[in-house]
């Protein structure tokens, strides 16, 4: 194994939480396409309630075409004008877009290194970019993995704040049906992280 490989080595348990923080970054960054859609469908759940959220999105997937998809996707982010949900922190925490929320995290990624894509148009804290990011920070896409602290410090200023609303949000949603279970995943996968962090910080 080289240095770089073994300067990135992350437990399996940290592999795990990064595969479903991409996996929600992947579903929210835009509409699933074929392929996507058949990953999800392959998945297989257990009985905890994330597992059970998981069973449903593979149930669901297994009848979702990517145009289905894209059509509910466009009515919950894009719409006329807007979707029936603002996936943005700085709307969640102060209830308009780009504000401070988003200066303090612009800082954040300035310190670890992350750049917005030059591909990406939309203000950074959308809630896909934030999952993206949080993988990267514990699996070390942008440096060094970050230590569980540091984690803890991004997660409790840019994430934990308001990401369960929205997942919650996005599980009421008029126009979720493929997206119901994503919401559920996602607010059950917040509380993990958030109750793991509280115990690991004691």
């Amino acid at each position: 194994m080289t240095e770089a490989a073994l300067k990135t080595e992350i437990s399996a348990e940290d592999r795990m939480r990064v595969e479903l923080y991409d996996f929600l970054a992947a579903l929210l960054a835009a509409p699933p396409l074929d392929g996507l859609l058949r990953q999800c469908a392959k998945l297989t759940g257990d009985a905890t309630l994330l597992g059970e959220a998981i069973g449903l999105l593979s149930k669901l997937a297994g009848k979702t075409t990517a145009p289905t998809a894209e059509r509910e996707f466009n009515n919950l982010f894009i719409g006329m004008g807007r979707g029936e949900l603002l996936p943005y922190a700085s709307y969640y925490m102060t209830g308009f877009l780009n504000e401070k929320p988003l200066a303090q995290l612009r800082r954040d990624m300035a310190e670890y290194s992350i750049k917005r894509a030059p591909n990406v148009y939309e203000p950074e804290d959308n809630i896909a970019s934030l999952m993206e990011m949080m993988a990267g920070l514990i699996d070390g896409r942008f440096g060094e993995p970050a230590s569980l602290s540091q984690q803890q410090t991004f997660f409790s200023r840019h994430i934990s704040p308001w990401a369960g609303h929205f997942f919650a949000d996005l599980e009421g949603a008029k126009t979720s049906v493929f997206f119901v279970p994503v919401g559920t995943i996602g607010r059950h996968f917040m509380e993990i992280e958030r109750e793991a962090f509280r115990l690991g910080g004691n």
